[in-house]
């Protein structure tokens, strides 16, 4: 025999049976160890608490994704209310803005009636004065003697129809035409011409503007002659004879 060899036990069916118990006794006494509650002192082992929480495996992983679909609703919920928050915000922006054009439309088409209704006026008013301007008078004596007298109203020249009638009839009958060759003026070599028989230095000195610088014209004739006898007898009604 080896000097450090075993020696080979030889095991009675007693012997077996003793290690046997001793085994289980050992694993009685690992239960009673790891399972609190465990009562040693009476060799038995105390049930789990009823409140004890224990779940399943397959349970934990269904709850966790429970939980996930539940955050990822919440979040779609609240990136829906965000878009109907902007949405929102969006259209009451453009109502605001669509109602400021329709005031600014409504505001300028009401400046642009404004502004017509008083261009129509302006243009109301301007007819009759251009009417009144372009007055035509008859072309014969009394035409000639209006017209002259509508001059010098607007000249501040004194003068009455009768006044003017009265001393052109004497002057030159009513003859535009009309011209002195014999008196002294002729002469003088500056006859006297037209209706009020006017020389042409007192024609040239007291024409009247607005009218023609022809001394043969009635109209200017008239009222170059009625201005001259405002500035030297007050008025053509003052004169009875050749002035």
């Amino acid at each position: 025999m080896p000097k450090h060899a075993i020696p080979a036990l030889n095991l009675t069916r007693m012997h077996k049976l003793t290690a046997a118990g001793v085994a289980a006794a050992g694993a009685a006494a690992l239960v009673l160890t790891v399972v609190p509650g465990a009562d040693a002192s009476q060799g038995k082992v105390a049930a789990a608490p009823a409140n004890l929480n224990v779940q399943p495996v397959a349970f934990s992983a269904v709850d966790t994704a429970a939980r996930a679909q539940q955050a990822t609703l919440a979040q779609q919920a609240d990136t829906s209310a965000a878009q109907g928050k902007a949405a929102a915000e969006a259209a009451k922006k453009q109502a605001e803005q669509a109602a400021a054009q329709a005031k600014a439309k409504a505001k300028a088409e009401q400046e642009r009636r404004v502004k017509q209704a008083a261009s129509r006026a302006a243009v109301r008013e301007a007819v009759p004065a251009a009417a009144k301007a372009v007055k035509v008078y008859p072309n014969n004596l009394d035409g000639w003697i209006r017209q002259s007298l509508a001059i010098m109203a607007q000249h501040n020249i004194p003068g009455s129809y009768n006044g003017i009638y009265r001393n052109l009839m004497r002057e030159s009958s009513g003859n535009p035409n009309a011209i002195n060759l014999w008196d002294s003026n002729a002469q003088a070599g500056i006859p006297s011409k037209g209706l009020l028989q006017v020389i042409d230095p007192t024609f040239r000195q007291y024409h009247v503007p607005g009218t023609s610088w022809n001394i043969y014209d009635p109209v200017a004739n008239i009222t170059a002659a009625c201005n001259y006898a405002a500035a030297r007898y007050g008025s053509m009604d003052n004169v009875n004879s050749a002035y």
